[in-house]
């Protein structure tokens, strides 16, 4: 666990950078120490610990330059790191923002008119957090930020393929004394991120279902509450009725953004008959549209494939698709430039569901397009599939759509838009079959669930319940009636 691990930048291909992981000992007593912080992070109340997240968010700007050229190292991309930073800052403010209302303790009466019922809670002590390589700031934070409002302390493990960050992120917590005496990010790998499972009261888990399997059976063995998201191999749906400018737009980003390194991208994309050849040649030309952003990172919109077992997992995809009839009417291969992998946007037809593309999750910027003859066939290619984490639906009435929808076999379907919950976190969703497990990490639920619930049951008069024994009641009464 404390041998280095070098690690590979994703443009130039050269192993630039060393992690070591810490020592199992080292990594107890961290846990340790954060956990015996939490009772006094707990205390300072929620306007205390708003307090100190503002802080840090300040702190964060005023060496936001730094945290961003670590991101476009660790990723190779610019335009999406900004986006990164500027989604993680955004969402201090709104669980600020959120938490005094989520948060509050209330009292009502209940069905007995003498007993009230005081409903509260109390935060976890220490949260693990174990996230991913394909948005490395905004997917160790996601879960952060909530757990610490609520009153954890965090551990983060991020990906030891994209870690670079963590320096700069980790100077700004400690520039916060309230803060870095509960929140740590540790560096290592996959023995690391067992050791982490092994030391916290809960975890949370963002990666593949592999992985997530392995979390969530040593979760269960030490009887801890595990969050897990995990993969996705998301369809859109498109309708004869669909506007095929705002869809092939909207699928095109929702497909290739971050060069599909996303498990919210659209990875399968089914289509009305009628409307088949015309959608995939707007499709088509907009793909083209797109450069690679090489030899600068300004240089076009798509990036490199961050991870090389990634780059590797795509171009069996695409040579299983060719062996199998499938046609690439642009991109269609994995490039390497300048020593990283790069994929341009690739459009597929004739494909089928026995090809890896359309069954296994791709994580790169492919867009297989399939028709389909009838609603009911479009519902089954969907639904045909062991992931069910989001979908999208293109139609002209906002009603079909919904209708439609409510057939969907996924925990989120944007409708006439694509991959909407990578933008809005307000609704709760879980998610569906291999995809996940455990309660909405949008919504109130991402906050709430850093809770465990406690019902205090006050009886508000001094007289007997007419539940209690005859006995009881009687020598109750016998006093009362003295007195």
């Amino acid at each position: 666990m404390t041998e280095p691990i070098e690690v590979r930048n994703p443009r130039t291909g050269q192993h630039d950078y060393v992690i070591v992981p810490p020592p199992p000992i080292i990594l107890t007593q961290t846990c340790t120490r954060l956990r015996r912080s939490q009772k006094s992070w707990q205390q300072i109340g929620l306007e205390g610990r708003i307090a100190a997240l503002q802080q840090w968010k300040q702190v964060i700007i005023s060496t936001q330059d730094r945290l961003t050229q670590a991101l476009v190292t660790d990723t190779g991309r610019l335009s999406v790191s900004e986006l990164e930073i500027g989604s993680f800052l955004a969402s201090i403010d709104r669980w600020c923002k959120l938490g005094p209302k989520l948060l509050k303790s209330t009292r009502q009466s209940t069905s007995i008119p003498f007993i009230d019922l005081h409903q509260t809670a109390v935060p976890y002590p220490l949260v693990g957090v174990i996230s991913p390589w394909n948005f490395p700031l905004l997917l160790s934070t996601i879960d952060t930020i909530p757990a610490l409002l609520a009153g954890c302390a965090v551990i983060v493990k991020p990906s030891e393929i994209a870690p670079r960050f963590m320096a700069p992120l980790s100077l700004t917590v400690n520039a916060v004394p309230q803060l870095r005496d509960v929140l740590a990010f540790v560096e290592g790998g996959g023995e690391t991120g067992a050791a982490v499972v092994e030391n916290v009261d809960l975890i949370c888990f963002t990666g593949s279902v592999a992985t997530g399997k392995k979390v969530g059976e040593k979760a269960a063995k030490r009887f801890i509450p595990a969050f897990l998201e995990l993969g996705g191999k998301d369809p859109a749906i498109v309708l004869e009725s669909a506007d095929l400018e705002l869809a092939t737009s909207a699928i095109l980003w929702g497909s290739v953004v971050n060069t599909g390194q996303s498990c919210l991208s659209i990875e399968r994309i089914y289509v009305a008959q009628p409307i088949f050849e015309e959608f995939v040649e707007l499709l088509v030309t907009k793909a083209l549209r797109l450069q690679l952003a090489y030899p600068t990172t300004e240089s076009g919109e798509i990036g490199p494939i961050i991870s090389e077992k990634q780059a590797a997992i795509i171009s069996d995809h695409l040579q299983d698709a060719r062996e199998q009839g499938a046609i690439a009417h642009c991109g269609g291969q994995v490039e390497k430039i300048g020593g990283g992998w790069w994929c341009r946007p690739t459009v597929l037809t004739q494909v089928n569901h026995s090809m890896k593309v359309m069954k296994e999750e791709t994580f790169g910027p492919i867009m297989p397009v399939m028709p389909f003859s009838s609603v009911e066939e479009a519902i089954f290619l969907a639904n045909d599939t062991i992931y069910g984490l989001s979908a999208a639906i293109f139609a002209k009435e906002e009603a079909q759509a919904i209708a439609l929808a409510q057939h969907i076999e996924a925990g989120s379907i944007s409708i006439n838009d694509a991959a909407l919950t990578a933008l809005i976190h307000e609704g709760e969703k879980n998610s569906f079959k291999y995809s996940g497990l455990g309660s909405s990490r949008m919504g109130p639920a991402a906050l709430t669930r850093f809770l465990r619930k406690k019902a205090l049951l006050v009886k508000t008069k001094s007289i007997p319940d007419p539940w209690w024994f005859v006995d009881a009641r009687s020598t109750a009464s016998r006093r009362d009636a003295h007195q």
